[in-house]
């Protein structure tokens, strides 16, 4: 059984409950344990993953970043992706939960259980690295 360290960075309650209710029911379903730790932003989320990366066997980075009027989406975007990646190159194992859509209604339909269900993705990626990593280690 793994332990598995979702890191949800949690700025639109609604769409992050739903997140976090596919990726933990994945887990679940899976038979593993999980923790949650909530983090101030999307940009915080591979920091507290390599923060974490010793006392976890896998992680899934959960967290909704919507299109605004300026430059910070595709900084936000674009950073927490790479940092993730830059992690995930070194070994981890981590699914990428974190939506970067251009409004609600996106974020909806990728984040409910019942349709795209994201989280509950991210939670089978990170498990599925999981895998990779033992079979390959």
């Amino acid at each position: 059984m793994a332990t598995i360290l979702i890191v949800e960075a949690r700025f639109y309650d609604h769409l992050n409950d739903l997140l976090l209710h596919g990726a933990r029911a994945a887990i679940e379903a899976a038979g593993h344990e999980h923790e949650t730790v909530t983090v101030p932003g999307a940009l915080e989320v591979p920091g507290v993953i390599a923060l974490a990366a010793e006392r976890y066997d896998a992680f899934v980075a959960l967290g909704v970043v919507i299109r605004g009027e300026t430059y910070h989406f595709e900084i936000v975007a674009g950073e927490s992706a790479r940092g993730i990646m830059a992690l995930t190159m070194d070994g981890l194992a981590i699914g990428n939960g974190i939506l970067t859509v251009e409004n609600e209604a996106q974020a909806l339909a990728r984040a409910r259980p019942t349709e795209g269900d994201k989280g509950g993705g991210a939670a089978q990626a990170a498990l599925a690295m999981l895998a990779l990593r033992e079979r390959f280690g």
